[in-house]
């Protein structure tokens, strides 16, 4: 499968949904030690990360979204099993209460 460099928050809350329906594991990665308020995240921590089952997503994101996208090419290269992507505007523009309802 191909992904782009970037999702925006609805973006990462859409596919998420979608892509673990299909038992694919997306995990919202935070580079900075700063939590999002009400978003399941994990540290960085490229052992642990390894671990992830083969074709998870990594979303990783930080203040603004510009340090992940700089860096995603070296997350690609540390995760090679695994898809990188980085969070559209970090934690900053991160809406707390923003959520996707399931369509009937």
């Amino acid at each position: 499968m191909k992904y782009p460099n970037e999702w925006t928050q609805k973006e990462f809350l859409e596919n998420k949904k979608a892509l673990e329906k299909e038992g694919i594991k997306v995990i919202l990665v935070d580079t900075i030690l700063a939590p999002i308020e009400k978003a399941e995240t994990v540290v960085y921590n490229p052992f642990e990360l390894n671990k992830e089952p083969e074709g998870s997503i990594f979303v990783f994101y930080c203040d603004s979204g510009k340090a992940t996208l700089n860096r995603l090419q070296e997350y690609k290269k540390k995760f090679p099993n695994h898809y990188c992507i980085s969070l559209k505007g970090g934690r900053g523009y991160w809406r707390k209460n923003m959520m996707i309802l399931d369509a009937k």
